[in-house]
């Protein structure tokens, strides 16, 4: 059989070398025609746009281990970032609270050290140490005692006004009793009028006893020490009236005051001297009783002596003339 004069079954058409030219020119005129005058463009843009569905089934396999990943690579990350913070807003908390600490107590130390250089009477500045073990007084215990020469009854103050008064002294310690104890009072003035009253611990607080419904107070007076009695000096800020409840049915006002010291926050303090008083007139010397024998002759001095008297204003009324009509 002759197979090369049998005809294809498919039409060959032009040889390779043929078809090698033809393609060759196309392509270089699609360049240049691309280049130029931008004519595959579209082209390129249609076909990206059927092309990339099969680009992404392609790439979501990988994608998605490289997501799986970076996803538990992130938690781990972000897990020991918060643990960091944590940390470190615990640290700045801390140091927070101690700069909070310093500040407020500068800010005590320097208004104790303007009340210091105004007073001539401070005897000593002390630090508290702890509040009174019983739950029903309120005392405070400081750091100075015989040792810088405090004595008991010596007041003292804060920065803001009459806090106590001494009222134990060890070596070492001092017992501060608190203006709102319910055995403390302290004599006091009202400022803006200048009447007088005690002001009264009840155990927490403090108030006006005794004051007459019809007085002169108010809402906002302010409270200062009287300086009437041997123990606070005057002139010393102790509370400001916050109520003053005015009863029909009631003798006296009740009268709710606020305290200015820092009764639970103060921790620097000034003890100042008591009051000084001057000194009680000495008393009368008793007159000695006289003897029997002194007595008489005492008494016959005196008759004696009135005898005298009685002669010489006779004699005075005989030698004046007599007065009349001439």
């Amino acid at each position: 059989m002759d197979f090369a004069n049998t005809p294809s079954f498919f039409r060959q058409g032009p040889r390779p070398l043929v078809r090698l030219i033809s393609c060759a020119t196309l392509s270089v005129a699609l360049l240049v025609a691309d280049s130029r005058y931008g004519l595959m463009e579209p082209a390129r843009e249609a076909l990206s746009v059927v092309l990339y569905p099969l680009q992404w089934a392609v790439n979501a396999p990988v994608s998605g281990v490289r997501d799986l990943s970076s996803f538990f690579t992130t938690q781990s990350e972000l897990q020991q970032e918060n643990a960091k913070l944590r940390t470190a807003a615990l640290s700045n908390a801390a140091q927070l609270g101690r700069l909070a600490t310093v500040e407020r107590e500068l800010t005590e130390l320097k208004a104790l050290a303007q009340i210091a250089s105004s007073r001539t009477d401070v005897a000593a500045q002390a630090e508290v140490l702890y509040t009174g073990r019983d739950a029903f007084t309120y005392k405070l215990i400081i750091d100075r005692g015989a040792n810088a020469g405090l004595k008991g009854g010596m007041p003292v103050l804060d920065g803001h006004g009459l806090l106590g008064q001494i009222t134990r002294v060890q070596p070492l310690t001092a017992e501060v009793t608190l203006v709102v104890d319910k055995n403390q009072m302290v004599p006091v003035m009202i400022e803006r009028t200048g009447q007088r009253a005690i002001l009264y611990g009840y155990g927490g607080g403090v108030e006006l006893r005794y004051m007459p419904i019809h007085a002169d107070i108010k809402e906002g007076d302010r409270l200062v020490t009287s300086g009437i009695d041997s123990v606070f000096p005057p002139g010393v800020p102790v509370a400001q009236v916050g109520k003053v409840d005015r009863n029909a049915g009631a003798a006296f006002a009740r009268v709710a005051c606020i305290p200015y010291a820092g009764v639970q926050s103060s921790r620097y303090v000034l003890v100042v001297s008591e009051k000084s008083m001057p000194p009680a007139p000495a008393p009368a010397q008793p007159v000695a009783p006289l003897d029997a024998k002194a007595a008489k002759a005492a008494a016959k001095a005196a008759k004696k002596g009135e005898g005298k008297d009685a002669k010489t204003k006779s004699t005075a009324k005989a030698a004046t003339p007599a007065s009349g009509p001439r």
